[in-house]
């Protein structure tokens, strides 16, 4: 069982970026910002804090990305920044791994894409749950995309089928892989008001206790891109409960694999091959 958290917590914030649209970006971090200020107002969030790891290795975009972080008021907010340069691009959870390695006086750990806007409450809404919840390590919200569809952060375990299908598959065809695809999203969970067990999180935004964190190491940096998310998830799992939390609301703005190139495809390929090496093939 985890101890229990204080009625304030202290929460450092870990953004990476390659290359990340700033305007995006922006919003991502306006919204932090609000829902640290409202955390405040509920009396669950005492110190709070920001590290921003830059993996673009790209100086010209790195001063531009100074320029967005400039224009927020941190010091009104209340809010510590950091922002470092990664000398190399390692990778997503190599970069997160950099990014929360010297904050080890945190209680909680808040992973977030630089494509998530949070709603105002919540932040709240996951500090609470974890306050009352000392079994859970770690809780994702529920979101919306970009057209307003829902985001299915949460997920069953996957099979190789679901995870084709919905990565590479037209339309049509997942149209008739329908109910494979909504079990492995967890659709039900769009009908539910109270928290779900998932067994697995999306990355985009993984709120969860430090030190079940670095109990299993943080993100595995083998996997360059794609599923260090799921894997952290059941590693975890190990320690604790992981939640879908439906009254924790985001918009998620990413996603896609296909849509990114063969690249990003490749990379997917390979991390999913990897995963179901560590954890267990299914097929079907």
């Amino acid at each position: 069982m985890n101890p229990t958290l204080k009625s304030a917590a202290s929460l450092t914030v870990s953004v990476v970026l390659y290359h990340s649209d700033l305007a995006c970006l922006e919003l991502t971090l306006t919204s932090l910002l609000a829902a640290v200020a409202a955390a405040r107002e509920e009396g669950v969030l005492a110190e709070a804090g920001v590290v921003i790891e830059d993996n673009s290795v790209a100086p010209a975009y790195h001063q531009r990305l100074g320029s967005t972080l400039e224009r927020l008021d941190w010091a009104a907010a209340g809010v510590s920044l950091r922002c470092r340069a990664a000398a190399d691009n390692g990778g997503y959870g190599a970069g997160h791994n950099g990014a929360l390695r010297d904050h080890r006086d945190s209680d909680l750990y808040l992973v977030l894409n630089p494509d998530v806007e949070l709603d105002r409450d919540a932040l709240s809404t996951g500090l609470q749950f974890l306050q009352t919840e000392p079994d859970a390590v770690l809780v994702c919200p529920r979101g919306r995309d970009g057209d307003d569809a829902p985001a299915h952060l949460g997920k069953r375990y996957p099979t190789v089928l679901a995870l084709v299908l919905r990565a590479f598959a037209p339309a049509p065809l997942r149209a008739v892989f329908a109910r494979q695809l909504a079990v492995y999203e967890m659709h039900e969970v769009e009908l539910m008001e109270t928290p779900v067990e998932v067994p697995l999180a999306s990355g985009c935004c993984m709120l969860l206790r430090a030190g079940s964190w670095r109990e299993v190491g943080g993100f595995d940096p083998r996997y360059f891109l794609y599923f260090e998310d799921f894997d952290l998830s059941l590693r975890l799992a190990r320690l604790g409960r992981v939640y879908c939390l439906p009254q924790m609301t985001i918009r998620h703005f990413g996603g896609g694999s296909a849509a990114k190139g063969w690249r990003h495809r490749c990379w997917f390929l390979r991390s999913g091959i990897r995963f179901f090496n560590s954890h267990g093939w299914r097929w079907i």
